[in-house]
């Protein structure tokens, strides 16, 4: 099983940022690589089961199912259910944590997988620096000079 973990600290209070990102359904409207969501059969995008079938930047669709959600935890958990990638048994966790020191937010997007060997590391590698820090870019931009 292959695993990732990327964590990063925004200047931004733990609230501000859960506010931005808490939709399960709108990755397009913070995550540069996300043009486009939906949740399917018309379910709500905070209902545990539901999901999400997105597209990329490049084309690329990806569906995926909500596992665990919890704005007292600052918490979204999730599993790929379709994606062109070749990996399997997918899980991933977004956690935001309260940094006291200047009300900044600590961010720690982890996930783990199946793949084949010759793969893993670089789907891995790959998920890290584009899905996860990419995202954490992002909020960091977006979040600069708000204090």
């Amino acid at each position: 099983m292959a695993k990732v973990t990327v964590s990063s600290v925004i200047d931004a209070p733990v609230e501000k940022v859960w506010a931005r990102i808490r939709d399960f359904n709108g990755l397009p409207s913070w995550h540069p690589r996300m043009v486009e969501s939906h949740i399917e059969d018309g379910k709500d995008a905070g209902a545990i089961g539901c999901v999400r079938n997105f597209q990329l930047a490049s084309g690329a669709r990806i569906r995926e199912k909500l596992l665990d959600f919890s704005d007292d935890s600052f918490l979204v958990s999730y599993s790929i259910l379709e994606t062109p990638q070749p990996l399997t048994n997918h899980k991933a966790t977004l956690q935001l944590r309260r940094v006291t020191d200047g009300d900044r937010t600590y961010a720690e997007w982890t996930a783990s997988f199946d793949a084949a060997p010759e793969e893993a590391d670089k789907l891995a590698e790959g998920m890290g620096a584009n899905v996860f820090q990419g995202g954490f870019n992002a909020l960091k931009t977006h979040f600069a000079g708000q204090g």
